[in-house]
């Protein structure tokens, strides 16, 4: 008797042994085109499986079978013998190989039973990872999709939709981490990619983890939409924070408007309120609509939805006392809204969104000096952006607005002031003020894609916000650490040396100011910017950098890509040097996981 016949090929099958010996010396291990296979005998029959447990490759030969069951002694992970399959998701099937016994004689075929295609394999399993919230699960399918030949947005693609669907409070830090690791992709080098996959699957996953999913809300079966109602009642739904009526409305404009209108719709709404949630919704829903131009449009109707409570649950900062006491910045916001012609319910005002006004005709092009595609901003105006004076940030913002100056335009210049505030931290502030700093750049940097993708006049509220937020986050570069200018590191390292000290730098606590000057050195040696940004993502990877850390490097590459001139772009690469630096080292127990995982692929003893 055997527990799974064939009809085995003499050239080709594997002979084990008489079936009395595998009965009383068994199990026996035989080698199958360099897999070991551990054959049992067990209740009359003979069975094989892959000899390594298919968890953390244990040698199943060293295992118990009792009733019908194979169970490992390292994690009792325990398999059903007769096919492979598991009792534990965690653990994953064992293969199973044909046998078959003739004349007393126990014969191996050296193919598993069941081929199965490996992208349907790890796909299954990658779902099966983070639906049990499994770190090894789902590095081993993240390695597994790759091995496969698989492109990385297939991942980002099936992380997207998971987390979309799995989580009823909606888009929050884990899509947001997935959505980084995306638009870095680019930037790494050799098994970093999976590395980054792995990080923001198993961020999706952990964030999913014990939450109710989602039930989605249809949209309306309009006869005839017209986007500027259907918009009108989407900002009116999240103004009075009704969660239903607003899902139900962005899905219909979804469903019947461009993507444009369905853009401009959530950009405003995420601007007719001052800074919501220290700028978590509007970077949410930027890298939300980012995420899309990686996994199509075709996916927005749920991905968009998802953003929809932390639209209409956000809390306004005009609400709070540092937006009031002792300068009342949200009012002096609101009175420029005004008068530009952009202001929205936060402002106590309802702006028909066709109304012309000096910020709509610099935004379309309809007015004196608008549209200006040329504008530059005027001497003194960085520092003005850094200086004390409020009221002169926003006179500035506004006479900028009337020259011409389009939202992206001012967003460059506003998100570099706050990379400046995250480059010149002061380490003498409490460390969780490290976060005050970020907040404010990765809120800039949302609004500055927002305004490259879509011409909305709204979104110079979003560049406002951003640079009284600049004037709030003033005392955190008291005293400010400096940038290194061009030529004051006077190395003779060459750029490798440098970009190993600066690793090197991440292993030790309190490095901020050193990995400061080693990004200068490593510029005045002449490396390549390329070579520096794989070597932040390789410190990144390797720890267990929390939503903060992994958001800080990705925003210092968009402005990287976005500056102009040398001193900007050490700001933009010394910003979030320093950041990871103040975070790391950390246990690298992300790290630990993934290595096993990679070490499984390799079919590496991990146990010994």
């Amino acid at each position: 008797m055997s527990g799974t016949t064939s009809d085995p090929d003499p050239e080709e099958s594997i002979h084990v042994g008489s079936v009395d010996e595998v009965r009383e010396e068994g199990p026996e291990v035989v080698n199958a085109d360099g897999q070991p296979v551990a054959v049992f005998h067990h209740e009359g029959d003979v069975y094989a499986v892959h000899n390594q447990c298919p968890h953390m490759g244990f040698p199943l030969e060293r295992g118990t079978v009792e009733d019908g069951i194979l169970t490992c002694h390292w994690h009792h992970a325990r398999f059903e013998l007769s096919c492979g399959d598991t009792f534990d998701p965690w653990a994953d099937d064992v293969p199973q190989y044909p046998v078959a016994v003739e004349d007393g004689e126990v014969y191996v075929d050296p193919h598993p039973a069941e081929d199965r295609d490996p992208v349907e394999r790890w796909t299954t399993r990658l779902e099966t990872g983070m639906e049990e919230n499994l770190r090894l699960v789902v590095a081993k399918s993240v390695i597994g999709l790759d091995d496969a030949g698989v492109d990385p947005e297939y991942a980002v693609s099936e992380g997207v939709d998971f987390g979309t669907r799995y989580r009823d409070d909606g888009w929050s830090s884990g899509l947001t981490i997935l959505a980084c690791m995306g638009n870095v992709l680019g930037d790494l080098r050799g098994t970093d990619t999976r590395r980054a996959l792995y990080t923001g699957l198993r961020h999706v996953a952990d964030d999913c983890a014990g939450e109710p999913p989602r039930f989605d809300q249809p949209a309306f079966d309009v006869a005839d939409p017209d986007p500027v109602r259907l918009t009108r009642w989407f900002r009116d739904n999240v103004e009075v924070r009704d969660r239903d009526g607003a899902e139900r409305v962005l899905r219909t404009l979804v469903a019947e408007c461009d993507r444009e209108t369905v853009e401009a719709a959530l950009f405003a709404a995420a601007t007719d309120h001052v800074y919501l949630d220290v700028g978590h919704t509007l970077d949410f829903l930027n890298k939300a609509v980012e995420t899309l131009e990686r996994v199509g449009w075709n996916r927005a109707d749920d991905v968009l939805a998802s953003l929809v409570p932390r639209l209409t649950g956000a809390e306004r900062s005009e609400e709070l006392s540092s937006w009031r006491q002792p300068v009342d910045l949200a009012g002096l916001l609101f009175d420029a809204y005004r008068e530009l012609g952009i202001d929205g319910p936060g402002a106590g005002g309802d702006t028909d969104p066709t109304t012309a006004g000096p910020a709509h005709a610099a935004v379309h092009g309809d007015g004196d000096g608008a549209g200006d595609e040329e504008w530059t901003a005027p001497a003194g105006f960085d520092e003005t952006l850094l200086g004390d004076d409020p009221e002169a940030i926003v006179t500035t913002l506004c006479e900028a607005v009337a020259a011409g100056a389009t939202p992206a335009a001012l967003a460059d210049r506003v998100c570099h002031a706050a990379a400046v505030r995250v480059a010149q931290f002061g380490t003498t502030n409490e460390f969780n003020d490290w976060n005050t700093v970020h907040h404010t750049f990765t809120y800039a940097n949302g609004v500055r894609q927002a305004a490259r993708r879509v011409d909305l006049p709204e979104l110079y509220r979003g560049v406002f916000d951003a640079a009284v937020n600049v004037h709030l986050d003033r005392f955190l570069n008291s005293p400010p650490a400096p940038v290194p200018d061009p030529g004051d590191a006077e190395t003779d390292r060459d750029p490798e040396a440098v970009r190993e000290a600066l690793l090197d730098t991440f292993d030790r606590d309190g490095g901020e100011n050193e990995a400061n000057r080693l990004v200068g050195e490593f510029f005045d040696a002449g490396g390549d910017p390329a070579d520096l940004r794989a070597t932040l993502g390789e410190g990144l990877l390797r720890e267990d950098a929390g939503f903060h850390t992994l958001q800080a490097v990705e925003t210092g590459f968009a402005q990287f890509d976005r500056a102009d001139t040398d001193h900007e772009r050490r700001v933009a690469m010394t910003a979030p040097a320093r950041y990871t630096a103040a975070h790391f080292p950390t246990r690298r127990e992300a790290e630990q996981t993934y290595r096993i995982a990679e070490r499984l692929d390799r079919g590496e003893s991990v146990h010994e």
